[in-house]
């Protein structure tokens, strides 16, 4: 921990991580994510909101937190013009000031070492894939700035009181050390780009040309991921090490046409080894 910190204190005065946040009209699961970030054990870091066009209250939400938080924010905005993720995505990217991006979403709520794990687990040649830990609509909304802050909203006792049945999934919110590399070492998913928890070097990012801006619903972070990959950039499990909790929340913007374009334009992908979109951060 002595050293983590003197790294810190070297790097004080120089941003080391920017985490960009996905949002769209949820203020109350962003309000708490961003309660989350204002509790991290590593605090060198901006978030860039990456907004799909949320209303008015998104907006007042966001300037009030501002004045909040230790972190800087970046609020970047685009009009709703249906799911457009991979668009606003991109924007983000391009306003990001560190050489390492995290990624999650507004209703991924971050454990105080989040942010620790992905800088501490940054290695060049490798992007990091994390999970999260999903909450039914009960539990929820039983989570507040307090819960999150002193910790009792990743806290299992807390959590069964409120209803969480027992489950193996359980020890994502538990693992630690050992237990977290173990887990890591033998699950059975794949280390993919993980929107909601994934993270990697902005140059990386940048030479694949980002998000595929064709790609609305469905698949387009593992997609960036593919072209990484084919990059030869390689994928680190850390599901049991960078814990997020994700709050439950309607999906009306799920639809089949949109995922089959998706898989059509990943199968693409895979079967040319594709590294570059041209509808991506540059061009079109």
């Amino acid at each position: 921990m002595f050293i983590f910190a003197l790294e810190n204190n070297k790097l004080m005065s120089e941003i080391s991580i920017s985490i960009i946040i996905s949002t769209y009209n949820s203020p109350e699961w962003l309000a708490n994510v961003l309660h989350g970030y204002n509790n991290q054990t590593y605090q060198n870091f901006e978030v860039v909101i990456a907004d799909d066009g949320s209303k008015q209250e998104t907006i007042d939400l966001i300037e009030a937190l501002k004045k909040e938080v230790f972190y800087p924010i970046t609020h970047v905005w685009h009009e709703d013009n249906g799911f457009q993720k991979s668009q606003i995505l991109n924007k983000a990217i391009v306003k990001c000031q560190a050489d390492y991006i995290l990624m999650s979403d507004g209703d991924c709520i971050p454990r105080e070492d989040f942010v620790e794990v992905h800088f501490r687990e940054r290695e060049i040649g490798y992007f990091l894939s994390g999970g999260y830990f999903m909450l039914p609509m009960t539990i929820s909304k039983a989570i507040t700035k307090e819960s999150i802050l002193n910790g009792n909203c990743f806290n299992l006792k807390w959590l069964k009181s409120q209803g969480l049945k027992a489950s193996f999934k359980n020890n994502k919110l538990t693992a630690k050390g050992f237990k977290s590399w173990f887990l890591n070492a033998i699950t059975p998913t794949n280390a993919s780009w993980n929107g909601h928890n994934a993270s990697g070097w902005k140059k990386d990012i940048v030479a694949i040309n980002g998000f595929d801006e064709r790609m609305q619903y469905g698949g387009q972070d593992r997609e960036l991921g593919e072209r990484l990959m084919n990059l030869g950039i390689k994928g680190k499990q850390i599901r049991y090490s960078a814990v997020c909790i994700h709050l439950d929340h309607p999906r009306g913007y799920k639809n089949q046409e949109s995922i089959d374009k998706n898989l059509a334009i990943r199968k693409t992908t895979k079967t040319e080894q594709k590294t570059w979109t041209d509808f991506g951060i540059v061009g079109k």
